[in-house]
C-alpha cells in the first residue's frame, strides 16, 4: 500500500523528482520509506478534478455522503495494526494514544454521517408568499445552506490522524458535499497516505465522482501556496502555528478572488486559580495541572501554556507540589526533531525573560527529542510589561504569573490575545464573586472550563474548539463537533422558484423529512 506517491482522484503518481523522509524520533533516525514532493501538474490536476467533482459531488443525496462516511472509517479501521504501527514510527507517540486517536478520528466520520442522515444541517428556511398582502405582496422565499466547493486541508503535525487526512475538517468537508485536496504534513506523510488509500478506495466502494479526495504530499511551503492560488479552490482548513496560518491566511486574501481561511493556530489556554479553593484543593489541582501540562509531551493545541494566581502561603504550596509532580513525570519523546529544538529554544528563551524564575526542569540527561517539562514563575508586574511572556512555548511548559490581589490579576488577564480556553478554578461561592474576571475571559476564549484543565476536547454537538484571533482565524466557527461542518457551507436565498426545481429540502412535499423553519415555526410537516 505505501509507494511513497501522490493520490490524484482514483490514480497514484510520482511525476515530481525531488524526494524526502519521514523520522522516528525515538530511534532519532529517518524511516525507509521515500516519498514524492507533489509537482505543479499534480497540484493542477487534483484541483481541476475536485472542480469537475464539485458540482456532481454536491448534488449527491445526504445519505449517499453518510454511505461514503462509513466506509471510509470501516476501511481506516481494516487498516488495522499496520495504520497504528506506521503512526508510532513516525510519531513517537505510544500504541495507545495512536488507537485513542484513531478511534476519535473514525467516530468522527460516523458523527458526520449521522448529521448526514438527520439533514438539518442545512438550515432549510421557508417564507411562504402572501400575495394578498399590502401595501406591497410578500414574495416566497425559501433558504438553504449549499457546498463552497473544493477546500484543501493542511494536516497538522500533532495529530496524524484526528487533525489530517481523514481528520475533522476532512470529514467535514466531505460530510458538507465540498470535495478534499489534502496537503500532507511531511511529519507522518506514511500514515497520511495509508490513510488517504482508505479514502479513495471508499470514495471508489461508493461510486463517488473521480477527485472527490486527493492527497498531495510535500516537504516544504510550494505546494500548500500553489494549492492556495488555484483559483478553482473555494476554502481552506489549517492546524498548526500562528505564523503558518497567519501567511495562508494573507495569501487567501490577496487572491483575485479571496477565499475563507479557517486557521486553528496558537493558544497559551490560561489556567486561573482563585485563592479560596488553594487553601483546601492545592494538592488536588497541583496534580492535576502537572498531568493537563505534561500530556503527550505537551502537544496539544489546548495545553495550557499560563497560570495565573494570588501570591500567598497557598500560592506557595500549589506550587511546591506542582514542582513535585512535574519531576515525577517521565519525559517522552517529541513528535519530531524541529519539534523538540523549537521547544527547547522557546524554554530556553523564556528563562532568559526579565524576572523569570524557574520552578522546576526536568534535569536528568534524556535520549534526543525528549521533551523535557519545566515551569517557570514571574511577577504580575513583569507579565504586563513584557509581551514575549504571553506566547506559546509548544511543549510541555507552562508560566506561573503570580499577582498581588484581584485587581492585579485582572490587569493581565486584559493583556491576554484570543485563546481557544481559558479555565478559573474555585469554590463556587467565590466563583459567584469574580464576575469581571469571567467576563473578562469570555472576551478572549472560545471555551470556558470551570474547575477542569483545558486538555481533552470532547467531540459533540455542543462543543467550540475556536476562538477571537490569533488562536482561529474567525471565532464565528469550530474545528470540532456537529458545527464544524458550517465552515464549508454558504447560504443561498431561492425566491419564487418553481417547486420541482427546488432543492429536496426547500420542496413544499419535504421529502427528506427534515425538521424545516416555516413562517418562523419550526415543524416537519409538508407545506
Amino acid at each position: 500500500m505505501l509507494d511513497g506517491k501522490n493520490i490524484i482522484g482514483f490514480t497514484r503518481s510520482k511525476r515530481g523528482t525531488n524526494t524526502f523522509k519521514t523520522i522516528n524520533p525515538i530511534l532519532n533516525i529517518e524511516n525507509e520509506m521515500v516519498y514524492y514532493e507533489a509537482a505543479p501538474e499534480e497540484i493542477q490536476e487534483a484541483v481541476s478534478l475536485a472542480h469537475k467533482a464539485s458540482l456532481i459531488y454536491a448534488e449527491t443525496s445526504y445519505k449517499h455522503r453518510a454511505k461514503f462516511l462509513m466506509a471510509i472509517a470501516d476501511e481506516i479501521m481494516a487498516l488495522d495494526q499496520t495504520l497504528i504501527a506506521q503512526y508510532c514510527s513516525e510519531t513517537g507517540l505510544p500504541e495507545g494514544r495512536a488507537k485513542g486517536e484513531r478511534g476519535r478520528t473514525v467516530n468522527q466520520l460516523r458523527m458526520f454521517a449521522q448529521i448526514l442522515d438527520e439533514g438539518s444541517f442545512v438550515e432549510a428556511s421557508i417564507d411562504t408568499a402572501q400575495p394578498e398582502r399590502l401595501p406591497v405582496p410578500k414574495v416566497d422565499l425559501r433558504k438553504i445552506l449549499v457546498p463552497l466547493g473544493p477546500v484543501a486541508v493542511f494536516g497538522a503535525s500533532n495529530f496524524p490522524l484526528a487533525y489530517s487526512s481523514a481528520g475533522g475538517d476532512t470529514a467535514s468537508a466531505l460530510a458538507a458535499g465540498c470535495p478534499v485536496i489534502v496537503k500532507g504534513h511531511p511529519m507522518h506523510a506514511g500514515t497520511g497516505s495509508m490513510v488517504s488509500s482508505a479514502i479513495i478506495k471508499a470514495a471508489k466502494d461508493t461510486s463517488m465522482p473521480e477527485g472527490v479526495f486527493s492527497h498531495l504530499n510535500s516537504s516544504g511551503h510550494e505546494v500548500g501556496e500553489a494549492l492556495l492560488k488555484n483559483p478553482f479552490l473555494k476554502a481552506v482548513g489549517f492546524t498548526g502555528s500562528i505564523n503558518g496560518g497567519r501567511a495562508l491566511f494573507d495569501l487567501a486574501a490577496q487572491r483575485k478572488e479571496p477565499i475563507p481561511v479557517f486557521a486553528e493556530m496558537g493558544s497559551v489556554n490560561p489556567v486561573v486559580l482563585l485563592p479560596e479553593i488553594l487553601k483546601t484543593e492545592n494538592e488536588k489541582w497541583a496534580k492535576t495541572v502537572a498531568q493537563s501540562v505534561t500530556l503527550g509531551s505537551g502537544q496539544f493545541c489546548t495545553n495550557p501554556g499560563i497560570l495565573m494566581g494570588i501570591k500567598n502561603s497557598d500560592l506557595n504550596r500549589f506550587t511546591e507540589i506542582l514542582a513535585r509532580e512535574i519531576k515525577e513525570v517521565v519525559p517522552a519523546s517529541m513528535l519530531h526533531p524541529a519539534i523538540a529544538n523549537k521547544y527547547d529554544d522557546g524554554r530556553s528563551q523564556m528563562q532568559q525573560q526579565k524576572g523569570t524564575s524557574l520552578v522546576v526542569e526536568f534535569s536528568k540527561e534524556t535520549n534526543p527529542n525528549v521533551g523535557r517539562p519545566a515551569i517557570l514563575k514571574v511577577s504580575a508586574a513583569e507579565f504586563r510589561e513584557n509581551p514575549k511572556l504571553h506566547q506559546e512555548v509548544f511543549g510541555p511548559f507552562s508560566l506561573l504569573v503570580e499577582c498581588q490581589n484581584i485587581e492585579d490579576l485582572e490587569r493581565c488577564v486584559e493583556l491576554l490575545e484570543g485563546q481557544l480556553t481559558a479555565s478559573v478554578i474555585g469554590t463556587t461561592e467565590e466563583l459567584r464573586g469574580y464576575d469581571f474576571l469571567l467576563k473578562q475571559l469570555e472576551a478572549r476564549v472560545g471555551r470556558l472550563v470551570f474547575n477542569g484543565v483545558p486538555t481533552g476536547v470532547e467531540v459533540s454537538a455542543s462543543m467550540q474548539h475556536g476562538g477571537p484571533y490569533p488562536s482561529t482565524t474567525d471565532s464565528r466557527f469550530t474545528a470540532v463537533g456537529d458545527d464544524a461542518i458550517k465552515r464549508w457551507l454558504r447560504p443561498v436565498c431561492y425566491q419564487n422558484c418553481p417547486d420541482e426545481l427546488l432543492p429536496s429540502a426547500l420542496q413544499n412535499a419535504n421529502p427528506l423529512q427534515l425538521l424545516r423553519r416555516v413562517d418562523g415555526t419550526l415543524t416537519r410537516a409538508k407545506l
